[in-house]
């Protein structure tokens, strides 16, 4: 079986892409409630089955205040009354961007969003989505793992 690279190696061979994911998730989160980021990182790490991402954004939205009941039920947030309309849009959206392989995004979806979320908050939401999304495909791909 052929080693991954290890983690600080990843960032050693290619030095831009830690500092690139950063500065894009850390442009995109400083416009949206923090509380909502972690959602939509959580989220989007458990559909991409990122046990690195989901330990460490799971810790991090408790460390902000999150409330461990509400993380719990994350996976089903459509059936609990206990997010926002915001947070719901938000989690569609990430849902479906996260999801693109599966089926386009629809109409309704970005109707949803829009509803709640300005453009520039659609745009920086969609960055700090794709933000997640390549963290976790590098997470995964090296097989990274949780440091408990």
């Amino acid at each position: 079986m052929q080693q991954r690279i290890n983690q600080p190696d990843v960032y050693k061979l290619q030095p831009a892409l830690l500092k690139s994911l950063i500065g894009l998730g850390d442009a995109a989160a400083n416009e949206l409630e923090h509380s909502l980021i972690h959602l939509v990182k959580l989220r989007a790490s458990q559909l991409n089955g990122c046990a690195f991402c989901q330990h460490m954004h799971a810790n991090e939205a408790r460390k902000d205040g999150e409330q461990q009941h509400r993380l719990d039920v994350l996976p089903a947030w459509r059936e609990v009354a206990i997010f926002s309309a915001r947070e719901r849009a938000a989690l569609a959206w990430t849902e479906a961007l996260t999801r693109l392989a599966d089926q386009p995004v629809s109409d309704a979806c970005f109707t949803e969003v829009a509803a709640h979320f300005s453009e520039k908050e659609i745009v920086n939401l969609s960055a700090a989505i794709a933000t997640i999304n390549a963290w976790n495909r590098i997470a995964v791909g090296f097989n990274f793992a949780p440091h408990f």
